[in-house]
């Protein structure tokens, strides 16, 4: 994966050219991005993937063929570290709900601005969920609504009452540098209580916390541990 001093590598898979061609204009008056490789669907993204083994992977979710979903979950078995986020046209909260639960990173409308794109990029390529406000408030009234069967209420005992207050962090998208700035703790313990989180709750990844979070009611402000 990159480090600071290399750029963030990305890979293209839309079936749109025209579409990638900006995206790719776009990175490239960023000195901190590469667009390493592009793909037009599902199947040779896949292979570009297992091949470049890029840091990022903007994924759109309707293409013909293989779907974006299934681009994902195959990708994601090759290339467990690469962040993919879906870049795409759906605003319905069940592809949202689908597309995290199959480990993407984030899920970003294309709609959205340009500047706002490239850091949700950079922040993916830090290990942090990225999704679209509108989406994130979507999925809130999906799961709030009963959209979603919970886990089951033991799993949440074996949680420290500390760790229960990150994981309402990460409900609320907070990175772990402003969890460590709330709590005045340093964002090396919070790293270890996110992964001991995940360990507890059999999660694979930061989005996957939030969603069990927000699927709890624990989204709402939470009062500082001593």
């Amino acid at each position: 994966m990159n480090t600071p001093a290399q750029p963030i590598t990305v890979l293209l898979v839309d079936d749109h050219t025209l579409f990638r061609s900006g995206i790719r204009s776009l990175l490239q008056r960023h000195a901190d991005f590469t667009v390493v490789g592009e793909a037009s669907d599902g199947v040779e993204g896949i292979k570009r993937a297992k091949q470049l083994r890029p840091d990022v992977v903007l994924l759109d979710l309707n293409m013909p063929g293989m779907s974006g979903l299934e681009t994902l979950q195959l990708l994601l078995q090759d290339c467990p570290d690469t962040a993919v986020i879906l870049l795409t046209v759906s605003e319905e909260a069940d592809d949202l709900k689908a597309a995290l639960q199959a480990g993407a990173r984030g899920y970003l409308i294309k709609n959205i601005d340009a500047d706002y794109l490239v850091r949700a990029i950079r922040r993916a390529a830090a290990g942090e969920p990225v999704l679209a406000e509108a989406m994130t408030t979507k999925l809130v009234a999906h799961l709030q609504g009963g959209g979603a069967k919970p886990e089951p209420p033991s799993d949440l005992d074996k949680l420290t009452p500390r760790e229960k207050e990150i994981l309402a962090c990460l409900a609320r998208g907070e990175s772990n540098k402003i969890i460590a700035r709330t709590l005045d703790v340093a964002e090396s313990t919070v790293k270890i209580h996110v992964q001991n989180i995940l360990k507890k709750l059999n999660l694979s990844s930061r989005v996957q916390a939030a969603v069990y979070a927000v699927g709890h009611g624990m989204a709402g402000g939470s009062e500082k541990q001593p």
